[in-house]
C-alpha cells in the first residue's frame, strides 16, 4: 500500500476556496495547535483565549477569497491571532478601567499587583502572570521568539517590522520581565 503525501498548505487553500469543507478542516488542525499557542502566549488560558482562536479561523474562512499566498499560511494566521489578542488586551484594559473608576478606585499606572504573591505559584505561573503585565508589543515579540520558537526573521514578518526592532523589543521586553520578576523576588 502506497502512502500519499499530505496536501500542502497552498493545495488545501485553493481546495477551500472552491468549497471543500474537509480541505479547511485540515487546514485549522494542522494549524490550532500553534495558533492556540500564540493566543493563549498573549491572554492566559482563559475561555476568552479559546474564543479567540476560534475567531482566528472564522476570519480566516471570512477572507479565504482574498488570501493570496504571498505569505506563509502560518506566518498569516499568527498574524490574525496577534491582531485579535491585541484586541482582547485593549478590551480587558478598557473593562479593568471602567470597573476601577465605577468602583471610585485611582486607576494607577503601576501594573505590579500587589495582591499577587507568586511564591505560593511555581515559577511558570509567575513568569506567566508576569508576561501578561508586559505592554502588548513588548509581550508579542517574546511569545513569538522564546515562546513560540519564532526566528526574529519570521517574527518581523508576522509582525511586520524590522527585524532590528524585533531584537530591540526582545531585549527590553527581557528587561522589563526581570524587573517584574525581581520584585517578586523570583530571579
Amino acid at each position: 500500500m502506497k502512502l500519499h503525501p499530505a496536501p500542502s498548505d497552498a493545495i488545501l487553500v485553493e481546495r477551500s476556496k472552491q468549497g471543500d469543507e474537509s480541505a479547511f478542516r485540515l487546514l485549522v488542525c494542522r494549524h490550532e495547535s500553534q495558533i492556540r499557542s500564540i493566543v493563549i502566549g498573549m491572554l492566559g488560558d482563559t475561555a476568552e483565549a479559546d474564543d479567540v482562536a476560534q475567531e482566528v479561523f472564522i476570519r480566516f474562512y471570512r477572507s479565504l477569497k482574498d488570501f493570496r499566498g504571498e505569505s506563509a499560511l502560518s506566518t498569516y494566521l499568527s498574524r490574525i491571532a496577534i491582531n485579535l489578542s491585541l484586541n482582547e488586551i485593549k478590551r480587558r484594559e478598557t473593562r479593568y478601567m471602567r470597573v476601577t473608576v465605577l468602583n471610585g478606585n485611582e486607576v494607577g499606572s503601576d501594573k505590579v499587583d500587589a495582591g499577587m504573591d507568586p511564591e505560593r505559584q511555581d515559577i511558570k505561573d509567575a513568569v506567566h502572570k508576569a508576561l501578561k503585565m508586559l505592554e502588548p508589543e513588548f509581550r508579542t515579540v517574546i511569545v513569538l521568539r522564546l515562546i513560540d520558537g519564532y526566528s526574529v526573521k519570521e517574527t518581523a514578518e508576522i509582525l511586520q517590522l524590522p527585524q532590528g526592532t524585533v531584537a530591540s523589543r526582545l531585549a527590553r521586553a527581557q528587561e522589563k520581565l526581570k524587573d517584574i520578576l525581581r520584585k517578586w523576588d523570583i530571579v
